[in-house]
């Protein structure tokens, strides 16, 4: 099995070794593409006004001057082309990646395009808590990782389909469990706007994420995350709300 792996948090992240020691606990064809610096919150976007570069740092191992998304690209279609990865992991990110963080992640977006590509792909994110990252527990990502990727791997993929993985704050023999999950929701407001000044008395700003006790509501990837619990969420492409079809075609559509 051929596995490439990448980040958002850049080529140079503890996360990225982590993920690199869960693939190779699956297969020694590993190939990591990741960005040349930090690009979280980047979501799936693409590099389309400026040209990439790819810096080869040593054997199967390559930075790419842009997102998470030109990194799968630029694997899928130019550095393994010909023979592609038969799986994509995309992480450990630096804290969970639950609830509406999942539209802003580029490490979900990372595995986002490869399935877009048709290709098994999987997010893994390590979350931290109130210490903040500085003691963030990698080996509970790297203990669980491999055995997790297993089983995703036996299940199967649908089309269209990925799977976001979040390994909670706790030793590895505190997980109380793996819970099959759905996306939570928390607050309205997730990030503030804070002004500061430079030497000249100019003003810019910094978007400051709040730190908040969301609601957790059984059954959410926030909820396994306070039981301390490995959350397992299927994520799909198609974002149509299928609910509301029916009802605005009744709006535009009458029935004469």
């Amino acid at each position: 099995m051929r596995i490439l792996i990448t980040n958002d948090d850049g080529i140079h992240a503890p996360g990225l070794v982590t993920l690199e020691k869960i693939a190779r606990a699956l297969s020694d064809d590993v190939i990591v593409i990741a960005p040349e610096t930090d690009q979280s919150g980047v979501s799936h976007s693409l590099s389309l006004s400026t040209p990439l570069r790819l810096r080869r740092i040593n054997e199967g191992r390559y930075a790419v001057s842009g997102t998470p998304t030109d990194c799968v690209l630029m694997g899928v279609q130019h550095v393994l082309k010909g023979r592609g990865p038969d799986l994509i992991l995309s992480g450990v990110n630096r804290g969970q990646n639950v609830a509406d963080d999942v539209s802003y992640s580029g490490t979900i977006a990372g595995a986002m395009e490869g399935t877009v590509l048709g290709i098994p792909s999987i997010a893994l994110s390590q979350a931290y808590g109130i210490g903040g990252p500085e003691g963030l527990r990698w080996h509970c990502a790297e203990h669980h990782g491999p055995a997790i990727v297993r089983r995703l791997l036996a299940h199967g993929f649908t089309k269209g389909t990925l799977f976001n993985v979040n390994f909670p704050d706790c030793e590895p023999q505190e997980v109380a469990g793996i819970s099959v999950t759905t996306q939570g929701q928390r607050n309205a407001a997730l990030v503030d706007v804070v002004e500061r000044q430079d030497f000249r008395g100019g003003p810019y700003y910094w978007l400051a994420p709040r730190r908040e006790t969301p609601p957790r509501i059984e059954g959410t990837d926030l909820w396994a995350m306070f039981q301390k619990r490995i959350s397992v969420t299927p994520l799909h492409l198609n974002l149509t709300d299928v609910a509301a079809l029916q009802r605005l075609s009744d709006v535009f559509d009458p029935v004469s």
